[in-house]
């Protein structure tokens, strides 16, 4: 066994920098982000680098050491460290944030859709029942969710090779998007499309009219910790490294600085080819369909840039944004088949046995298909409730992704509030720790912590208190507060059911 143990292979500096940046790199982030707030989103990046990504990805690689031999995920590391009702919740909240991200990609995977068949998003005229183009998208969303939820009950072996595949592909566009803006810069003679007339204009000044106050500007970080998700698989990678005290946090550092500087260059060379005003001011561009509009007008100003007919340059566009289509079809249809059984599965097997009624539990062909449809209930309901919510596209389709992204960057706080009292115990055994102080503890927890609760905070209020949007505020806090008083009920079910099992056998002595 020793042997074994002595001949596995390490993870070296580099490789552990290339693992942390394939899982939290993220495409669709450059895009939505130059969107949204133009060159001026890329201090965002840094400051989330700097005050959630390393602090938090530290975090993790303790636990992970500390809790390697444990089944139950994030879970273990609260229970162990709080108590089970604050782990309960807290990995609710985790479970949550994937129904919200799966009500999201339901209805918006029709945009990559209709961008993989005809190169460009054509659903705003789609309209099925008399229903409009919104209403048609979560009927869409509700026939996409049942149909993978009953595919996936009968059991899934070689889905994973789909999302390697759109993996590969969507990796592929990163450098198509490089190359592809530097010819258009160095055929343009160093020319910017979304000019740079001074650096505080530029930099800290957001060309969407929807981002100039303080609140709209702060809400954006929620944005950008998001950029960071994928961060878990750090968890477990402590243990893997080669001379991990020295080694770990310099990769984690270095992978923080490589990630931002990446998103930085991928939001500039964005506004290379891309000039705010003249192709993203459209009514027809929202967050949704946002990167096809952007990958569409690389493939266009390729073309100009080579002094092609301006129908040749149009072919161009429709092929890259087809192709992008294609790739991210594959990709989150992948990623769909996953995590409609995966996060749900590892809820119910990582938690007390107690907790959950015998038809919840139910496996068949390894999945758990009785609660697989209960999910998939909750979704269609949620699919129905926000896309019949009475408005346009544009606005449905932002309060999705601002749903899914304030629900995915919750657990984030649980984790990282509990990891004071996970210092504290010391019974647990900490092969590995990085902060080594309470002092260094208290201020990445703190800074954690803070970073995400603003963010999430002016995100939730942003849409009320600039433009008096009620309805994305109600539907960014009804997810979280929903699923929090479900968390709650079941535990106080289990509790009150585990208490009276212990009378019955204190009884029975």
């Amino acid at each position: 066994m020793s042997q074994n143990v002595s001949k596995e292979k390490k993870l070296t500096l580099i490789s552990l920098i290339l693992m942390i940046f394939t899982s939290v790199f993220g495409f669709t982030n450059i895009p939505r982000s130059f969107y949204l707030m133009g060159y001026a989103a890329i201090p965002w990046y840094i400051i989330s680098a700097a005050f959630f990504f390393i602090p938090y990805a530290f975090m993790m690689a303790e636990y992970g050491a500390a809790f390697k031999g444990e089944s139950g995920g994030i879970y273990s590391w609260m229970k162990r460290s709080v108590n089970e009702k604050y782990a309960f919740i807290g990995t609710f909240m985790w479970y949550a944030s994937y129904v919200i991200w799966m009500v999201n990609i339901s209805s918006s995977i029709w945009i990559v859709v209709s961008t993989a068949i005809f190169g460009r998003d054509l659903t705003s005229n789609w309209k099925i029942l008399g229903l409009n183009s919104t209403q048609t998208m979560g009927l869409l969303g509700v026939i996409l969710i049942v149909s993978i939820t009953f595919i996936a009950t009968k059991g899934l072996n070689k889905i994973t090779k789909i999302t390697s595949i759109g993996g590969l592909a969507v990796t592929f566009i990163n450098l198509v998007l490089l190359f592809g803006s530097l010819l258009i810069l160095a055929l343009n003679g160093g020319h910017l499309a979304q000019p740079i007339t001074s650096f505080k204009g530029a930099f800290f000044n957001s060309p969407n009219p929807g981002y100039q106050t303080l609140i709209s500007v702060g809400s954006f970080m929620v944005f950008s910790i998001f950029a960071f998700g994928g961060i878990e698989v750090i968890g477990g990678l402590s243990d893997k490294t080669e001379n991990a005290e020295k080694t770990f946090p310099k990769g984690v550092t270095v992978a923080a600085i490589v990630i931002a500087i990446g998103y930085a260059v991928g939001i500039f060379l964005c506004g290379i080819f891309t000039n705010w005003n003249e192709i993203l001011s459209s009514p027809g561009v929202h967050m949704g369909n946002v990167a096809y509009v952007l990958m569409e007008n690389l493939g266009y100003q390729i073309g100009q840039a080579l002094g092609l007919a301006s129908g040749t340059s149009e072919t161009i566009g429709l092929i890259m944004s087809r192709y992008m289509g294609i790739s991210m079809v594959l990709a989150l249809l992948g990623a769909f088949f996953t995590l409609c059984y995966s996060p749900l599965k590892q809820l119910i097997e990582g938690t007390p046995d107690e907790m959950w009624p015998e038809y919840v539990k139910k496996i068949k062909n390894d999945m758990p298909m009785n609660a697989m449809w209960i999910q998939c209930g909750i979704v269609v309901v949620f699919v129905i409730l926000v896309s019949f919510g009475g408005e346009g596209a544009s606005k449905f389709f932002s309060k999705l992704i601002l749903m899914t992204n304030v629900a995915m960057t919750i657990p984030y706080v649980f984790v990282a509030g509990a990891f004071p009292l996970f210092k504290e115990k010391t019974e647990i055994a900490k092969p590995f720790e990085i902060y080594k102080k309470r002092s260094t503890v208290l201020i990445a927890t703190f800074f954690t912590i803070i970073s995400v609760s603003f963010a999430n905070i002016a995100t939730i209020l942003s849409p009320y208190l600039t433009s008096g949007d009620i309805s994305s505020t109600i539907w960014m806090i009804a997810g979280p507060v929903f699923f929090t008083i479900v968390a709650l009920g079941i535990y106080k079910k289990y509790e009150l059911k585990h208490l009276k099992d212990q009378a019955i056998i204190a009884t029975d002595k």
